[in-house]
């Protein structure tokens, strides 16, 4: 009985398994049982840490915007300013305003200050 030549579709999936896991060090890049785990791992911890990043980064924004707005203003805060935004049907999201105040510091004291200006002029004459 003549030997039976095995398909390519076993070996072109394994392959492409082994590229995605090729730069894991030693064994986790050799064999193939081990390679599906780790890539089960990695793929599994990747998405877990999309939702971390995202929260890291809004935390980052949001401790820029506060630091340089109580440069600004003495007694005004970042939650002020988030509350007065909301108040006025602003919608500036947090990214944007971290980009500013880094960026152009001049810009976002202004934005701070027709904020706090009309917030200011509304509670005064009792418009609310």
């Amino acid at each position: 009985m003549t030997r039976i030549r095995r398909g390519y579709i076993a070996r072109r999936r394994r392959t492409k398994i082994r590229l995605f896991a090729s730069s894991f060090r030693g064994a986790h890049s050799r064999l193939t049982r081990t390679i599906t785990q780790q890539r089960i791992r990695a793929l599994f911890s990747a998405h877990r840490d999309q939702d971390i990043k995202k929260r890291e980064f809004r935390r980052l924004w949001i401790t820029r915007i506060n630091a340089v707005i109580r440069e600004s203003v003495v007694f005004y805060s970042y939650s002020r300013l988030i509350h007065d935004l909301y108040k006025r049907q602003l919608i500036l999201n947090r990214k944007i305003l971290a980009q500013i105040a880094i960026s152009n510091r001049n810009c976002f004291y202004i934005i701070s200050n027709e904020i706090t200006k009309e917030v200011d002029s509304e509670e005064s004459t009792g418009i609310l």
